[in-house]
């Protein structure tokens, strides 16, 4: 049996000692200060646009983060892995003051995200080439900064290789972008790093930090810790020496030893704050701060995964990291409401499909309680198949990383091991996703089939002689597992595997410390038993009632996470589709149908959802509009009677039409009434698909279902009214009355009838018009086939719903936000 134990390094490190707020960069050195402001944008390649005499007078000016793919109109003739959006080449310029008073110091530029092969310039000189696009990093500007004079920043973005993602991935500087002032001597970059080890009910916080000289002289310093309780009590402080020597990198290691510290867990996300300084005599030379926490993972071949000595199952989710209109460039309170819908349903761990994420994400899910599996790879030194046409049809493309794969790959691994390994909500490192996909691109003679390999099915058109060879992931994956080793010494290393028995015959999954399986629930069973040692869970699953029993009925599978957790841009299906359409939640971040239905499985909390379609007929292929459920639909074998998991709250009808009516609760039973008139037996649980329904004819009126424990005692409620036709424009969001400069506001808008009932059936088209010093991100109804135009302030509602993106200027005073449509009573909101 093997059993890993894992004792986790905690940190968010921010910057600046007056940064215990997202307003710091993470860089864990120096003084930054944000420069989203004030950027100018021109689309194509532009001759000498690095340099100081070209004419930027027409460029466009924006601020950062900005993408400009969503920006652009969607079109048949792109490709539809890109969601039918265009990549291109573009070039950013930034004029920048550095004070005088600022010579002497240091001056490095730190991107947290470029999408990609950029080159950043300043004053004309290049600091440096960065293909990938979601590696965050860091250049040294000071030899060609002028002091006390204007300095130009000229970044030169080439994504011209549109389709070199299986989906959406944005285009430009779609992160925030930072100056970082810093002493020649000061903490390297991520150059903190902190993980506890567990001593009985004590832990002792394990601190290495990294400091740089970069002066020409040899220098005595002194780097000091304290550590702060959630509460912001000191409970643990370090003082110790060190000899720097002349531009050259060195470490110093302390201990800090804490008493039955209040653990970081899913249920009470308590965090603690490091305080680091460097000091020369009495002289700071640099500090910084790092959020921590304490717990600890177990993960056991036989018994799953235990967080806190506590046994339990990942109820995860794989998140893209686009937000519909909004693209690529997701403000962080987007993110915050999107991961607290997903922990409302039940999820509590997230999967960064497939590459690393902005910090924001991060720091919320420390915040908030979410584990994270950070992933980052979706393929290796050869490319897969970009899909033009649709959803695996037609001619794939090639297009992709590999080609830098080579020269970059443990540099950026290194780089997103060292920015992100201080999370306390990071539990594993993935180094890759379906890399292993039989012959897309690498083929074994197993794929054959044959008694003598013990895999007796032929595969994607069997073994390939001319394809790599699939022993070469084995090496790979030593080399990439060696790195996150070198960074992070507390967390065990994965991937999700696609084609897990062609990888068993590879040193693939034996180079890993847990094994991610997708869509492969049919080998647990005998890989655990072929294989005792391995610690087994679904690293990408779908939403079927079986996939999630395989979890559940086996201790040994410690949990799954399910494609997707948010519908998100691009990997669409024929056109009209805008992207991947199986989310718990929609592109704007409204709960669907099949969220309810996951809640009912994972939450703890009672709940009870009703829906409708009409009957008979297949329930998912009448509703679904995602690949998984269309799947389902078409199979021969799938049932006329199985009940969706996609049946929307509608309860508009024709009169006596025989309608289907699902509920998705976590109660024992359950009764239906119409109109206060029990219409709807009392049924248990269906334990072979979760879903218990009913079929009824149509009377107008109210349905409401209610949910019974054993006893027959009604624990959870919901019900469905007819509405009338549309009458009125609706808010039903909360605006924060204390949003500042800079802010995003988001506005729900609901269209309802006379008597303020939702129309769901509604498609009216609202615009949108705003006063005072803001401006519209984007109208994002979540509809997965309007291919209409998401850059102007005019959209048709979706199940008579839209969400409205408000960024707020820098001096907002009295801005209202009105919503008009033709026929409908208007509405605004003042938001401040």
């Amino acid at each position: 049996m093997k059993s890993i134990n894992i004792l986790p390094a905690f940190a968010i490190v921010c910057l600046f000692l007056l940064a215990l707020t997202p307003s710091a960069a993470q860089v864990s050195f120096g003084n930054p200060e944000l420069i989203n402001n004030s950027w100018l944008f021109q689309f194509g390649d532009i001759p000498d646009a690095s340099s100081h005499s070209l004419d930027d007078s027409k460029w466009q000016a924006v601020d950062l983060p900005h993408d400009w793919s969503v920006q652009a109109p969607l079109s048949p003739s792109l490709a539809s892995a890109t969601g039918y959006l265009p990549g291109g080449i573009g070039w950013y310029r930034k004029h920048l003051s550095i004070p005088i008073e600022k010579s002497g110091e240091k001056v490095y530029l730190y991107f947290e995200g470029i999408y990609n092969r950029s080159e950043v310039f300043v004053n004309g000189q290049s600091l440096g080439k960065h293909p990938n696009g979601y590696v965050s990093f860091l250049l040294d500007a000071t030899p060609y900064i002028r002091y006390g004079n204007d300095n130009l920043i000229s970044v030169r973005v080439d994504h011209s290789q549109s389709v070199d993602s299986r989906w959406y991935t944005g285009s430009g500087i779609y992160r925030d972008a930072w100056v970082v002032y810093a002493n020649p001597i000061h903490i390297a970059e991520w150059g903190v790093y902190a993980y506890p080890e567990k001593q009985n009910k004590n832990y002792q916080l394990q601190v290495e930090v990294a400091l740089t000289n970069d002066t020409d002289n040899k220098q005595e310093v002194q780097v000091e810790h304290e550590l702060l309780s959630p509460e912001g009590l000191v409970v643990a402080t370090s003082s110790k020496s060190m000899s720097l020597k002349a531009h050259i990198n060195s470490q110093i290691q302390t201990s800090l030893k804490v008493k039955r510290p209040k653990l970081w867990s899913i249920d009470s996300p308590n965090l603690y704050t490091l305080r680091t300084r460097v000091l020369t005599g009495s002289e700071v030379l640099d500090e910084t701060i790092t959020t921590t926490g304490f717990r600890d993972f177990t993960f056991d071949a036989n018994r799953g995964f235990a967080l806190n000595g506590e046994w339990m199952k990942i109820k995860g989710v794989c998140l893209h990291h686009d937000g519909g209109v909004l693209g690529a460039a997701v403000p962080r309170v987007v993110w915050k409401r999107r991961l607290l819908t997903l922990k409302e349903l039940g999820v509590n761990a997230i999967r960064t499909s497939h590459n690393p994420q902005a910090p924001d994400l991060y720091e919320l899910c420390d915040e908030l309680g979410l584990l994270v599996l950070d992933e980052a790879f979706d393929e290796w030194e050869y490319p897969k198949r970009k899909w033009i046409e649709g959803w695996n049809v037609g001619t794939p493309g090639y297009q992709g990383s590999f080609d830098f794969f080579d020269e970059w790959a443990e540099k950026d691994l290194a780089n997103m091991i060292k920015r992100d390994r201080n999370h306390p909500s990071i539990f594993a490192w993935s180094i890759g996703n379906e890399v292993d996909y039989p012959n897309d691109p690498y083929s074994h003679p197993v794929l054959d089939g044959g008694e003598k390999t013990g895999f007796t099915q032929p595969i994607f058109g069997g073994y390939k002689e001319d394809a790599p060879d699939a022993n070469r992931l084995g090496d790979i994956a030593k080399r990439l597992v060696a790195v996150v080793k070198t960074y992070d010494r507390s967390r065990p290393t994965t991937a999700g595997l696609a084609g897990v028995a062609m990888s068993n015959q590879t040193e693939y999954p034996f180079a890993l410390d847990i094994t991610g399986y997708n869509y492969t629930e049919s080998l647990y069973d005998h890989d655990h038993e072929a294989y005792p040692n391995r610690v087994i869970f679904g690293s990408e699953n779908g939403h079927d009632y079986s996939a999630w029993e395989a979890v559940t009925s086996r201790d040994f599978v410690f949990g799954q996470f399910l494609w997707t957790g948010i519908d998100y841009l691009g990997e669409s299906g024929s056109w009209p589709s805008r992207g991947f359409y199986s989310g718990l939640l929609d592109f704007g971040g409204f709960i669907k149908p099949r969220g309810f239905f996951r809640q009912s499985l994972w939450s703890d909390q009672p709940m009870a959802y009703l829906g409708t379609y009409p009957t008979p007929g297949k329930g998912s292929k009448n509703q679904a509009e995602d690949v998984w459920s269309q799947l389902d639909a078409d199979n021969e074998d799938y049932e006329e009677t199985t009940p969706s998991k996609d049946a929307w709250a509608i309860w508009n009808y024709s009169e006596g039409q025989l309608i289907r009516v699902v509920c998705y609760t976590n109660a024992a039973q359950a009764e239906l009434y119409l109109n206060d008139e029990l219409v709807g037996e009392r049924k248990s649980y269906d334990s072979t698909n979760g879903i218990i329904y009913w079929d009824i004819p149509y009377t107008k009126g109210k349905l409401e279902v209610l949910g019974l424990d054993q006893e027959g005692n009604t624990i959870s409620q919901d019900a469905i009214v007819s509405s009338d036709r549309p009458e009125a424009l609706k808010i039903i969001s909360e605006i924060p009355d204390n949003l500042e400069p800079g802010d995003v506001a988001q506005i729900i808008l609901q269209v309802v009838d006379k008597d303020g009932v939702p129309v769901m059936l509604s498609d009216n088209e609202v615009t949108c018009s705003i006063t005072g010093d803001a401006f519209l991100l984007g109208l994002e109804a979540s509809n997965n086939k309007d291919m209409s135009d998401y850059t102007d302030n005019k959209h048709r509602v979706y199940h008579g719903r839209l969400i409205a993106y408000v960024k707020l200027g820098s001096d907002p005073k009295d801005v209202i936000v009105r919503f008009s449509s033709p026929w409908l009573k208007p509405t605004e909101v003042k938001i401040k």
